[in-house]
């Protein structure tokens, strides 16, 4: 028997291991190692399943639309002090380099922006109402110009007066028109020019603290925040949008001002005057995309229309400036931004008429930027990750 454990324990020793076999694999399973695209995108990308999540986030989103409606005089200075402390974020590195203190150095970039501003309004004040007091005069020649579209304008007006008999109810017209008379240009004049300052005043006492602040409530937020993933995402955020958002309004702004002076020139040469005044205009109406420069193109083409006696003329400045913008936004712009900022053209522009609407001019200007930053928080929130991918462009 001793003998027989030798030999079997020399002939297990010399006996290669048996290999185990392989598992049955059943074909008609997939292959664990390789996950298809669309399982992949599910697992990174979640959906809720229960219909109650998407009620109760509809009624969320319509409940802070309407807040934002409402409140439009408080919540769009402080949005638009939010955007401009982006844009001075990088002079406020700058100075901070160079040891200035927050308190003044919040400040100087600040002065610098209303000093441009009124500077603007100073110089600009007095050819654009010497084109509003060319309007009344030149009203025979945009006729003569536009003597093909007489029929259906004429055609459009009668319709549109017939709507307002239809829908208007005794005695509102004669009310309306007491009130009106009663308010005068100059009241309604004061009263929107005040409107506008006490926005503007809000937007610069709200952008003066967030500049002087710092990362104060980034700082009080990381430290509510319970787990160190929670901490580490919120800070992720908050980088990604400072550095994406700064980027683009630097970028954008840049580019703006290339737009401006190029416009400015080249309606020097064709000889339609005040350089200064429609290159001020290119500037400011290229931060609307692509609805900005379209009412640039109507308000050049009727500054050509009142300077020029042909037709083909006066259809040259809009032309030019159509040229400058395609250059600028389907080469320049994509080109410096295309790393950053993929969105889809058509939510960009259901994004900027929702705001217009909202908030006006300052609404539109805003769009992008807010569409931006919601991409950016869905890129980075995992249950909101099937909401990014679908704003990606």
């Amino acid at each position: 028997m001793l003998s027989f454990g030798v030999e079997k324990a020399v002939g297990s020793a010399s006996t290669p291991p048996r290999r185990p076999s392989p598992p049955i694999r059943d074909e008609r399973l997939p292959d664990p190692e390789v996950v298809p695209t669309d399982a992949a995108d599910e697992a990174e990308m979640p959906l809720p399943s229960n219909p109650q999540t998407f009620f109760l986030a509809g009624l969320f989103i319509l409940g802070a639309l309407a807040a934002v409606y409402v409140a439009s005089s408080i919540i769009l200075p402080v949005v638009l002090a939010f955007a401009l402390k982006l844009l001075l974020q990088p002079a406020m590195r700058l100075l901070e380099r160079v040891h200035v203190p927050r308190a003044i150095g919040a400040l100087l970039p600040i002065l610098l922006v209303v000093g441009v501003l009124v500077g603007l309004v100073a110089a600009l004040s007095g050819p654009a109402a010497t084109w509003a007091a060319r309007l009344p005069e030149g009203i025979p020649r945009l006729e003569a110009h536009l003597v093909v579209l007489r029929g259906p304008i004429q055609a459009l007006q009668k319709v549109i007066q017939q709507a307002e008999q239809v829908a208007e109810a005794p005695g509102q017209k004669d009310h309306f028109i007491a009130l009106r008379r009663d308010l005068g240009l100059t009241g309604a004049l004061f009263a929107g020019t005040r409107a506008v300052l006490d926005g503007l005043f809000t937007t610069i006492l709200v952008l003066y603290f967030l500049l002087v602040s710092g990362d104060t409530f980034l700082r009080r937020m990381v430290e509510i925040l319970p787990r160190f993933s929670d901490k580490r995402q919120a800070v992720d955020i908050a980088r990604q949008i400072e550095e994406d958002i700064s980027a683009y309004l630097v970028t954008i702004t840049a580019m703006n001002a290339t737009v401006g002076v190029a416009t400015a020139a080249a309606m020097q040469l064709c000889g339609l005057g005040d350089p200064l005044l429609w290159g001020a205009t290119a500037f400011l109406l290229n931060y609307i995309p692509i609805l900005g420069p379209l009412f640039g193109a109507v308000i050049l083409l009727l500054a050509g229309m009142l300077s020029f006696d042909g037709l083909w003329w006066a259809v040259l400045p809009p032309a030019l400036y159509f040229g400058i913008h395609v250059v600028e936004g389907e080469t320049l712009t994509p080109m410096l931004l295309a790393r950053r900022f993929t969105l889809n053209p058509v939510l960009v522009i259901l994004s900027l008429v929702f705001w217009f609407w909202m908030w006006g001019v300052p609404g539109a200007i805003l769009a992008v930027p807010m569409l931006a930053i919601l991409k950016i928080v869905c890129d980075r929130v995992r249950p909101l990750r099937a909401l990014g991918h679908f704003l990606e462009g």
